[in-house]
């Protein structure tokens, strides 16, 4: 693939340079996907007629300005799909199995038999059926469980799911579920979706692993769901606040997985990211259509309506 410094001027900036960076831009490629300093060098984006960001969740650049405008938004969208899935799986087998007790005993040199449970016939809910959720159900259905999903839209022959539930639907769908998967994108409807009310509707014996965004959580519901024994365990990857604060009660439960939003990180994730960026540039260049291109009042990249 040609470099882009072969076509355009490229000019590389931190956040403090932003504004001065954006002033005669026609595209701005976000790389640190983290950073939250577009909204503040907006008024700088004088002709600016394009944004990419290094991510699949547009939260951090979407606000009221960038919806307003022309300006069209692309994301990475299919970058961390199977590897998210992974983790999913071996988070759901990590909690099966007990391998969290197994170290510790191991650490104790402590030899204690226990029995496990099987993954084979349990449920499994996925909120968010977009790619990333597609591919945890694949591996998902692949050890044996069975999945359904929740999404926008519900439908009774998705090639991923079998069934999806629409969204309304749920807390009545919460009880069933053997483990529930948050995934889904951060919008106005999903912000504090899983809050008392859904972990109260969950069974006791549940587990809760969220990939999605952290703000899709009510952290000290989930806190007090853990401690009240409404819930078994969580696996987490992504937080309201990150760094997790050093003296949230999440980090000495014994009943919880945490790991620092790496959930898609796989050995070579960010030169994919920038070759995805790439290859947009090259058909923005030409006037080709643009992959992944997002519905800025959505929030995300819709599927294809099957």
């Amino acid at each position: 693939m040609r470099p882009i410094e072969t076509a355009a001027t490229v000019r590389y900036t931190r956040e403090e340079g932003l504004a001065e960076a954006l002033r005669g831009a026609d595209a701005l490629f976000v790389y640190d996907f983290l950073s939250t300093a577009v909204p503040a060098a907006w008024h700088a984006a004088d002709r600016l007629r394009w944004l990419h960001i290094a991510s699949a969740g547009v939260d951090p650049v979407l606000f009221p300005e960038l919806r307003a405008s022309d300006v069209v938004l692309t994301n990475s969208r299919g970058v961390f799909d199977h590897s998210i899935a992974e983790y999913v799986l071996g988070v759901v087998l990590a909690f099966a199995k007990d391998f969290a007790r197994s170290l510790d005993l191991q650490r104790e040199g402590s030899w204690l038999h226990r029995e496990t449970e099987r993954v084979t016939g349990k449920r499994a809910l996925v909120l968010g059926t977009g790619p990333i959720g597609q591919a945890i159900a694949g591996l998902l259905r692949a050890a044996g469980l069975r999945v359904a999903g929740v999404g926008r839209r519900a439908r009774e022959d998705d090639p991923a799911f079998g069934t999806v539930y629409a969204s309304d639907d749920l807390i009545e769908r919460l009880p069933d579920a053997d483990y529930v998967i948050a995934v889904a994108p951060l919008t106005e409807q999903t912000k504090g979706i899983f809050d008392a009310r859904a972990f109260a509707a969950m069974k006791p014996s549940a587990r809760f692993v969220n990939v999605g965004r952290g703000e899709l959580v009510v952290t000290d519901d989930l806190i007090g769901a853990l401690r009240d024994g409404e819930l078994a365990g969580a696996a987490l990857d992504v937080f309201d606040t990150e760094p997790l604060p050093a003296n949230s009660p999440l980090w000495t439960m014994k009943n919880v997985l945490i790991s620092p939003h790496m959930s898609g990180d796989f050995v070579g994730w960010r030169n994919t990211l920038v070759e995805v960026f790439a290859d947009n540039f090259h058909r923005w260049r030409a006037g080709a259509e643009l992959r992944n291109v997002v519905d800025k009042q959505l929030g995300y990249v819709p599927s294809p309506v099957r």
